[in-house]
């Protein structure tokens, strides 16, 4: 029976709203992606999303809210992407295309089959990271078409002001009907490339939540939760994709550790000081068994897939010093070749230096200092002074970690290093 404004659920208005909005944030991206299959625009899609959720919020405080919330908000938007579809005579072609029986009959009670949606998902996923956006806007309409989020959540996750926000998420939506993006999901060679940029967008938005670039904290759990989600909902929809699995592993093992990444007062604490017993066995187990599915399928490891084996070797290992730094090394070296990158360099001069000396490592680290991609990188000093710390040269090791502290935009970042200077 469904729950009427003024019955049981003791909320009234107030509680028919709340549940409006409860069920649009948990069903939003499938209703956009259902609609979308309708009308080929994803702005056009969200407006009517949108129009659902404004219609629930009329209705439903008088009639109550319905035995199935989501089914009714998918069967309205797409009811009225199909009347809207029937007035514009442009879009005649497509409302053939959609089906003939469309035509006379409303849409379903029900949404439609859990498989249909799935695929509607999918091309949703790949049409907001299609490679004709920037990544910035890539990364913006994602979180707004796929993880719900609003524009202002958007901007507070990424520090830049809601008008940025909210233009490249325009641009996003014009330059993708100017391009002609079809909804669909690519094959072949296209289908490769696409995803290699859904899969950039999922892990760009969880390296910023576990280590943002800037502002006052070093972590913005939140935008983790939304890229953790996103992998989880990609496996799902892609269960033969070994490195769609290699990312979901990624990022649950990485996700294990953030609990244990910050102090009681917001403070960064470091890999070897964290206190693993406080990692989450469920998420690392999680990773784990990702892992497994990835390499079950028989691919050649990817650079996620390598990277999950380094966050698994972690993982696994009762402390620092006990942890496998040859493996980690070895994993690394095989990244680099793969996807040559100064910053894998620096990660995997780290891992020598454990497995071998600080000298070794400083060989390696002194051998990227021309790198152009690391001349304002705030890590690189800040690891040659660990380095050089260890080897006890302590005031070249100083200046390093001060060197370090002014190219870092991240305060909780920039605090540790001059801590760590002058603890030297």
């Amino acid at each position: 029976m469904a729950v009427t404004a003024d019955g049981e659920d003791g909320g009234g208005t107030r509680g028919s709203a709340g549940a409006v909005e409860a069920v649009f944030r948990i069903e939003q991206s499938r209703i956009i992606a259902a609609v979308a299959r309708v009308v080929r625009d994803v702005g056009i899609a969200e407006e009517l999303a949108q129009d659902a959720l404004v219609a629930a919020l009329e209705q439903w405080p008088e009639s109550g809210v319905p035995d199935n919330p989501a089914a009714w908000l998918m069967a309205t938007a797409r009811r009225r992407a199909i009347d809207l579809v029937r007035r514009r005579e442009t879009y005649a072609r497509k409302l053939a295309e959609v089906g003939r029986t469309l035509e006379d009959t409303a849409p379903p009670p029900e949404p439609a089959e859990a498989d249909d949606i799935d695929d509607d998902l999918l091309r949703l996923v790949f049409v907001s990271c299609h490679p004709v956006l920037s990544t910035e806007a890539r990364v913006a309409l994602t979180l707004r078409l796929l993880g719900g989020l609003t524009t202002e959540e958007i901007a507070r996750a990424f520090l830049v002001p809601e008008p940025t926000v909210a233009q490249r998420i325009v641009r996003a939506k014009r330059g993708l009907a100017r391009a002609g993006v079809p909804f669909e999901v690519p094959y072949g060679a296209e289908r490769e490339a696409r995803l290699a940029s859904v899969l950039e967008v999922i892990y760009l938005i969880f390296n910023e939540g576990y280590s943002a670039t800037a502002g006052d904290d070093l972590l913005r759990p939140g935008l983790c939760e939304d890229a953790l989600r996103l992998a989880r909902v990609l496996s799902g929809l892609m269960p033969k994709e070994p490195e769609v699995h290699a990312l979901a592993a990624l990022l649950e093992l990485q996700a294990s550790r953030t609990a244990t990444r910050t102090g009681p007062d917001g403070a960064p604490v470091l890999l070897a000081d964290q206190n693993r017993s406080r990692w989450d066995r469920l998420l690392i187990r999680r990773g784990v068994e990702a892992l497994t599915r990835a390499s079950e399928l028989g691919a050649a490891p990817g650079p996620y897939a390598l990277q999950a084996a380094i966050a698994a070797c972690h993982a696994g290992a009762a402390s620092y010093e006990e942890t496998d730094w040859t493996t980690i090394a070895g994993l690394y070296g095989r990244l680099a070749a793969l996807t040559p990158s100064p910053v894998v360099e620096l990660n995997r001069a780290v891992a020598v230096s454990m497995a071998e000396g600080p000298e070794a490592g400083l060989a390696l680290v002194d051998a990227l200092a021309a790198e152009p991609a690391l001349r304002g990188y705030h890590l690189l000093p800040s690891v040659r002074g660990d380095l050089l710390a260890r080897l006890g040269r302590t005031e070249e090791a100083r200046a390093e970690f001060v060197r370090a502290a002014g190219l870092t935009r991240n305060e909780r970042e920039r605090t540790l290093l001059e801590e760590r200077a002058a603890g030297l």
